[in-house]
């Protein structure tokens, strides 16, 4: 009967599912399982002022608890090392700047990647030695200011096979004004190349990250035995004194990393 071959078809179709990689929720929309925060003064897990949190399915960073920022750098790191990967994120900045906090961090954060693990930081340490695709909206009288540039806390990275040492390369990319929802897209290749996207634009492209042997925190780390090299890491998301609202964290693993 058609009955029979229907059924049969749909049996094959089954059987022929994509074996390749597939999207993976780091955020489970529910609670920060998997995740460990770590502020600049207190130590590994202590979620400082209730920084990080999970209201209405979103994972947010908020300051209302806060009377002065006080350089609490705040980061959330996911457990575990990676290193082939595509990473998305879709978030929006909300409210105000918590007070006390330094100009350049207004509607300023980021994504940490090919980061140290959280227990080699120091205590008073602000950020992890990693590559940061920053998460930028307008200036602060609303004027343009690119999206989806890098920052290397401890670290360098090459731009067309030339090494590029400045602390904040810009990007290419838009402006992302008022409290929009963006989707940003890392490509993450080992050592070979990490390409930064906005809402499905390629935005910067760089390769060879690597330690900044000049850098206190990356000196550590290189003494307890780093290669200069970084083809892995840590992922983490940065409290860096704005509100900020993520709806999407997801990993797409490559080559079983």
């Amino acid at each position: 009967s058609t009955h029979c071959i229907s059924s049969a078809a749909s049996d094959v179709y089954k059987r022929q599912e994509p074996k390749g990689p597939t999207w993976a929720p780091l955020f489970n929309g529910k609670d920060m399982s998997g995740w460990t925060p770590k502020f600049s003064g207190a130590p590994l897990g202590e979620n400082v002022l209730d920084t990080f949190r999970v209201e209405n399915g979103l994972l947010r960073v908020s300051y209302d608890k806060y009377e002065s920022f006080d350089a609490r750098f705040g980061h959330l790191f996911f457990d575990g090392e990676f290193s082939n990967y595509d990473l998305r994120v879709v978030y929006r900045f909300v409210g105000e700047q918590c007070p006390g906090a330094p100009g350049w961090a207004r509607r300023n954060n980021g994504m940490m990647i090919h980061g140290q693990r959280p227990e080699t930081m120091g205590l008073d340490q602000d950020f992890p030695v990693s590559i940061e695709a920053q998460m930028l909206g307008q200036s602060e009288g609303g004027g343009e200011r690119a999206n989806g540039s890098v920052c290397t806390p401890g670290t360098n990275l090459e731009i067309d096979g030339k090494l590029d040492t400045r602390h904040c390369i810009p990007s290419a990319g838009p402006t992302n004004y008022g409290d929009e929802w963006v989707e940003m897209v890392i490509e993450v290749r080992g050592n070979e190349s990490i390409r930064h996207l906005v809402n499905g634009v390629s935005v910067l492209e760089y390769g060879a990250p690597q330690l900044d042997e000049r850098d206190k925190d990356a000196q550590a780390l290189l003494a307890a035995g780093a290669a200069v090299p970084l083809d892995r890491g840590t992922i983490s998301l940065q409290a860096e004194s704005h509100g900020i609202e993520f709806k999407t964290i997801e990993i797409l693993v490559l080559d079983g990393e």
